[in-house]
């Protein structure tokens, strides 16, 4: 299903960036992401992020390869920055811009080595990724209201702390939820006249497309761009053999695709599969449409013997929440999207003054 794109390189991959603010760290130097060759070392560093910080997650090599390769809404070239001390990398912080209900966000996420915490890094780079998403506002939205976002699992008490001390404050939450495959699974039929159907090449793109109408009414929607069904198409993970997609005629009426990431599993020691992407179109909703998906979803993963399913939901969905635990999902652990208001209009200057980020 799977397929390369080459690196996005700019002029200015890998060039040196100024973060005033920084710690006197003997050996330390900022530079821009300088492509591929880089996903290794940023895989490793969130591992070891994801196993001091209790997260349930670690994305792989191959992740990070194909965030670069199909970036959405951000120039990872231009966006990235990267610490290192004598060369090995030691924290990275990058930021993304969109606009969501009206508002225009400047995302910003980061990561630093468990060994270089309490240094003042996260905050020096937090502080440049603020001003740096201020000057790359495109001309068409500088009129909109803006905001800096972060977001940190509760367990990363850290990050949390930070944000609450730079000025950041709660804006919205959602859960991350395990199910025990061990535990029935009932057996819940489609509605008449929907049958699933094996995805085939042919059928990726009407899937998609299918996704992307699904989702607009969420909270967060950014209209989906082209970036974002090359990275569907990339993504290491997926294995449609896992998907269960219903159809109605010519119409794809709703999916789930689940997937295993087995690099994950091997560094928790753990047999998990996600039951994500769960997703039915609105004239096909109330029917009874995603609980038969989700069911039959888990009973693919225990068939493939694995343990446990997982997935993620926004705590305002009530409706989810309803049908995961419905079907056996627990709470495991939360996330939370933190908001600070830009003090006035987005700016242009990306000198680094004022800082804060994840350490």
């Amino acid at each position: 299903m799977m397929r390369e794109a080459p690196d996005r390189s700019t002029g200015s991959a890998g060039a040196e960036v100024n973060v005033p603010g920084a710690p006197p760290i003997p050996g330390l130097r900022f530079r821009r992401l300088a492509g591929t060759s880089d996903a290794a070392s940023i895989a490793q560093l969130r591992r070891a992020c994801a196993l001091a910080d209790g997260s349930t997650e670690i994305p792989t090599t191959e992740d990070i390869a194909s965030s670069i390769q199909h970036p959405v809404f951000t120039d990872p070239h231009r966006d990235s920055v990267l610490a290192e001390v004598d060369g090995a990398l030691v924290a990275i912080q990058w930021t993304t811009a969109r606009v969501i209900e009206g508002v225009l966000v400047g995302g910003l996420r980061g990561y630093v080595h468990p060994d270089w915490r309490r240094r003042g890094l996260g905050a020096a780079l937090l502080a440049h990724g603020e001003q740096h998403a201020r000057s790359t506002v495109p001309a068409e939205a500088r009129a909109l209201p803006g905001a800096w976002q972060v977001e940190a699992s509760a367990n990363e008490t850290g990050a949390v702390a930070l944000f609450r001390r730079c000025g950041y404050v709660p804006f919205r939450f959602a859960y991350d939820m395990t199910r025990d495959l061990s535990e029935p699974i009932p057996a819940l039929p489609l509605p008449p006249g929907i049958e699933l159907r094996p995805a085939r090449p042919q059928h990726y793109r009407a899937i998609w497309e299918a996704e992307r109408e699904a989702f607009s009414g969420n909270w967060g929607y950014t209209p989906w761009p082209e970036e974002n069904y090359q990275r569907f198409l990339a993504y290491p993970h997926y294995d449609p053999a896992l998907w269960r997609i219903a159809w109605e005629g010519d119409q794809v009426v709703g999916m789930v695709l689940s997937f295993v990431n087995a690099e994950e599993n091997a560094a928790f020691g753990r047999l998990r599969g996600y039951t994500e992407d769960i997703a039915v179109r609105r004239p096909w909703r109330r029917m009874g449409v995603a609980s038969a998906l989700l069911a039959d979803s888990l009973r693919a993963l225990r068939d493939r013997g694995l343990s446990q399913a997982a997935l993620g939901v926004d705590a305002e969905n009530p409706r989810a929440l309803a049908l995961y635990e419905g079907l056996g999902f627990k709470t495991a652990s939360q996330w939370i999207t933190f908001r600070r208001p830009w003090p006035d209009g987005p700016g242009t200057d990306d000198s680094g003054a004022g800082n804060r980020s994840r350490s």
